[in-house]
């Protein structure tokens, strides 16, 4: 009996906070504190999280925590540097008189372990201009690189993931 109740505390919990993570979002993405776009968006996000906590287990075992929120604002800081970056450099490809590129698919080893952390960096990595994640095969991502600089796996994981791994690892183990 005890082991159901811990479960069960486990993902109230996980729902609880996520609920909590996807009204937030809401409510940004709206710039709306109406009460009809609050309560919409709630009702909404309550939804998503039941869904994604009690029939999915990508989220089990993430833990909230003022620490994870911490590192978790300065991945998005560094995320939004590196697509302003990344952004940056597509228009010099886009302008420029003559384009040499070395397209090719890479492997990124990531010392991330949970299936979370791992969807973050692939999705990092995804929006990320020039750069898109093809499979995930464990720790190993398999990357389209618009302009492929090396096809050592260390060397190509420090310059595709390595900007994001660092933040994700603290947020999402």
């Amino acid at each position: 009996m005890g082991l159901y109740h811990s479960n069960l505390r486990l993902r109230v919990s996980d729902f609880f906070w996520l609920w909590m993570l996807l009204t937030s979002v809401w409510v940004m993405a709206n710039s709306s504190f109406a009460i009809e776009s609050v309560v919409s968006g709630a009702l909404i996000s309550a939804v998503l999280a039941s869904l994604f906590t009690h029939k999915t287990s990508v989220w089990q075992g993430f833990r909230f925590s003022p620490f994870r929120l911490y590192y978790f604002f300065l991945y998005t800081s560094v995320f939004v540097v590196e697509v302003v970056r990344a952004n940056i450099v597509m228009m010099r490809y886009v302008y420029a008189p003559r384009i040499e590129i070395a397209p090719g698919v890479i492997k990124v080893k990531t010392r991330l372990k949970t299936p979370l952390g791992r969807l973050a960096l692939a999705n990092s990595i995804a929006l990320t201009p020039g750069s898109l994640v093809l499979d995930i095969e464990g720790d190993t991502l398999f990357v389209h690189w618009l302009d492929v600089r090396t096809i050592d796996p260390n060397e190509a994981t420090q310059v595709i993931a390595g900007p994001f791994e660092e933040y994700l690892e603290k947020v999402f183990g």
